[in-house]
């Protein structure tokens, strides 16, 4: 199975900022970059991601099996 990179949200309210998903990706493919308004939200680097999923695993907002 050939798995695609994972999409943390798609719009700004579909995360609450809280940097779940940048503290357990062990290849540091994420990033928090800040918006406009001074909020910090997470970037994947799709050159380091291992598409392991454990971001959207911990993520308060989604619900993966």
């Amino acid at each position: 199975m050939d798995r695609k990179i994972p999409v943390l949200f798609k719009e700004k309210k579909e995360c609450c900022g809280c940097t779940a998903c940048y503290a357990i990706c062990s290849q540091m493919a994420i990033s928090m970059i800040e918006d406009e308004e001074g909020f910090e939200y997470p970037r994947i680097d799709e050159t380091k991601c291992v598409k392991c999923y454990q971001c959207l695993r911990v993520c308060p907002f989604k619900e993966i099996q």
